[in-house]
């Protein structure tokens, strides 16, 4: 037969079944292939007439791997395709419940339009002023009605605190537009240590939020049909794992969820505040009496009352640094409009807050046992018609629905924290709708504690409430404070007028919250910030010293010479499993040895009569074990190996059986797996796995 023209076959070789031209990159013939380093064969295939032959490219992957250029390949979809009847299942009812994968180009379609992003990053903040007044009326009513007095004033104090957050978050955001959460101003400004500082207390606020939100949400539920009060807990956790497993859909499939019921919430609460004040304007009495009988106070009615009343009241501010946190998740242009969404919230919640506290005031509404005051007020406006219980439905709804703020939150600062080493890297994985779905798993985890640890019970966990917010606040408007100092960019002296009023705001709120709250329960909060901290730093000291130790800066050692190993293979009995064990063992080294540890000495012996056959050279040690025991005796072997060849590493190959079926595991007593754990952690040693696929 004549030779293959060269020249001729690269012509032919360079264009694929689609004509697409393809440089060819071969590696040595195979079988009368040539294995290409994309995964490409070339196949010389005989042509109609004689000495004609011409080359075809053959993708053994078409359809899961496509080639871009030259040792560049893409895994396309159908690389997510089960192999087994069991994972193609198992795909499919994941998919069911979270929805197909999404591509990493997919990422910018996620952004958020500004109504999505309302719902998504303000609804805890709108959601508090379901029960921020609640709050102000428990501490006040403990002095007795005259104390009541102190509502309104102390609500227009919380409205105009607000105002100067929402304005210095503005400045934050137009400064920081690729995201201006707390830690990552904290960190470019102030430092390592105030950062952290800002990320152990929002983190600690975050899943906080989550438990209050979803525990007002069931007070909401039980205040309308009492029955459920004794399964709150209950109800609590299943609501956390729904909107887990919602947020877990993606950003964007969660807000088009949550949009719904924020809206819902706005147009039943102003619906309810427009009909009171026309009441109250009128002069008509309400459809529900209301409760005049003057309450005697247990406490006097003192400074301290009063600022523990605030306090409680600022709890309605939780969730506004949520929108300067998400910047990256609006669309374009996303700074002006994450300032725009943000001016939205203020203007929204303060008029919320404002009106419920003005309408319990108006109506002499005091926090009783087994119902919420909105739901005292909507009573008072609505009677028991539909609209009130459309106003508890959609309270209730906002209040679950508040805790998707810290799900949208609360993964993204985890995985700042992990891209920075201070939280373990699994924080940084998206999963497959483009989620950061461990900070998403983690953080429901800890809010279902917390429901069960306190029953959930939202005046239990207020106290806990707002301490980690208001140092946030402080330590990212006073990092904005050091930024216009330093930068001196266009506008900094207002600027810096502006972030420094809000600093020293919350940073006295901060005070006055921790002080009146310490008692409360507020010290776990002021202890476990600094534990939280201490944990940073731990993890990012162990990722610096693996770091130190695999970087090849300052590495002048050469490569030594590569050497056969020294290799021992486990046996337990002589097998196919074990002779291709054996075969591969020698495939790598010249210098193998079998070991078969047992306590059944006729086994062994039969066992050595058996390896004269079929065994080869490999030589076998028998060794016994009068204690039974499996690990111990091969480790020691193993030790004194390789004090015997003066430290050199080891190489341990596994034979090991794959059943056809998963349950059929159940039925042996995989002895690989347990050798391989226990090598898992000794140093110098190689383990290697050699299957046996059973049909």
């Amino acid at each position: 037969m004549s030779e293959l023209n060269p020249s001729k076959v690269e012509s032919e070789a360079r264009r694929d079944s689609s004509g697409e031209a393809l440089p060819i990159e071969t590696a040595p013939s195979t079988n009368g292939h040539q294995l290409a380093a994309d995964l490409h064969l070339r196949e010389v295939v005989q042509g109609q007439r004689p000495g004609e032959r011409y080359v075809r490219i053959v993708r053994p992957q078409l359809g899961r791997l496509r080639r871009v250029e030259p040792g560049h390949l893409v895994a396309t979809e159908r690389t997510l395709e089960g192999r087994s009847l069991t994972s193609r299942a198992w795909n499919r009812i994941r998919y069911a419940l979270f929805g197909p994968p999404l591509s990493t180009a997919a990422l910018p379609h996620e952004r958020l339009s500004k109504i999505k992003a309302l719902a998504v990053f303000a609804s805890d903040a709108l959601s508090s002023s379901a029960y921020a007044t609640e709050e102000i009326l428990l501490v006040l009513v403990a002095a007795g009605s005259l104390a009541l007095q102190w509502t309104v004033p102390i609500a227009v104090a919380i409205a105009a605190l607000l105002g100067i957050v929402a304005v210095s978050y503005r400045q934050t955001i137009r400064a920081y537009p690729q995201g201006g959460g707390s830690y990552i101003v904290t960190k470019d400004n102030l430092g390592t240590i105030p950062s952290l500082v800002a990320g152990a207390s929002l983190l600690t606020d975050y899943v906080l939020t989550v438990a209050v939100s979803i525990s007002a949400g069931v007070a909401a539920v039980t205040s309308a049909v009492p029955t459920l009060h004794d399964h709150r807990v209950l109800l609590a956790v299943v609501f956390i794992a729904v909107i887990m497993a919602i947020n877990l859909r993606g950003v964007r499939e969660s807000g088009t969820v949550f949009a719904a019921p924020t809206y819902l919430f706005l147009f039943a609460i102003l619906a309810m505040l427009v009909a009171g004040g026309v009441r109250l304007l009128i002069g008509g009495p309400p459809p529900a009496e209301i409760n005049a009988v003057p309450i005697e106070g247990g406490q006097a009615l003192t400074i301290f009352l009063i600022l523990r009343a605030f306090a409680s009241g600022c709890a309605a501010l939780t969730g506004t640094e949520a929108i300067s946190d998400g910047v990256p998740a609006f669309k374009p242009p996303e700074w002006r409009n994450a300032r725009t969404t943000l001016t939205w919230m203020a203007v929204i919640l303060g008029v919320l807050f404002l009106g419920i506290t003005g309408l319990a005031y108006s109506f002499h509404i005091v926090p009783a046992e087994g119902e919420t005051v909105v739901s005292q007020v909507a009573r008072m406006v609505f009677g028991t018609t539909p609209l009130y219980y459309y106003v508890q439905m959609a309270t209730m709804l906002i209040l679950v629905m508040a805790a998707n703020t810290s799900f949208a939150d609360f993964p993204r600062l985890s995985y700042f924290l992990a891209r920075d080493r201070f939280l373990p890297h699994q924080f940084q994985f998206r999963g497959d709708r483009l989620a950061f779905s461990t900070g998403i798993v983690v953080l429901a985890v800890l809010a279902s504690v917390l429901v069960v640890a306190f029953h959930a019970e939202t005046h239990a966990l207020i106290p806990l409430y707002a301490i980690g917010v208001f140092v946030s606040f402080t330590l990212s408007q006073a990092s904005m404070v050091r930024r216009w100092w330093v930068r001196r960019e266009p506008g900094w002296r207002r600027s810096m007028v502006v972030n420094g009023l809000g600093a020293v705001t919350t940073g006295i709120v901060a005070v006055v919250v921790a002080v009146t709250k310490f008692q409360l329960g507020a010290w776990i909060i002021l202890v476990l910030i600094p534990l939280l901290i201490c944990l940073f730093i731990g993890i990012n000291r162990h990722y610096q010293s693996v770091r130190d130790q695999l970087t090849l800066e300052r590495f002048n050692q050469p490569l030594t010479p590569p050497h056969s190993p020294y290799v021992v293979v486990p046996v337990d009995d002589l097998h196919r499993g074990t002779l291709q064990a054996l075969s591969y063992a020698r495939s790598i080294s010249p210098s193998v040895v079998a070991v078969s540890v047992t306590d059944d000495m006729e086994a062994a012996a039969r066992l050595r009569r058996r390896w004269d056959r079929w065994g080869g050279e490999v030589p076998l040690v028998i060794l016994e074990s009068p204690y039974r025991s499996l690990i111990g005796p091969l480790l020691s072997y193993l030790d004194g190996l390789q004090a015997e060849h003066g430290g050199d590493p080891i190489t341990v190959v596994l034979p090991e059986f794959v059943p056809h079926h998963w349950w059929e595991f159940l039925l042996h007593n995989q002895s690989a797996l347990r050798i391989k754990a226990a090598l898992f952690t000794r140093p110098n040693t190689v383990v290697i796995d050699v299957p046996f696929h059973l049909r």
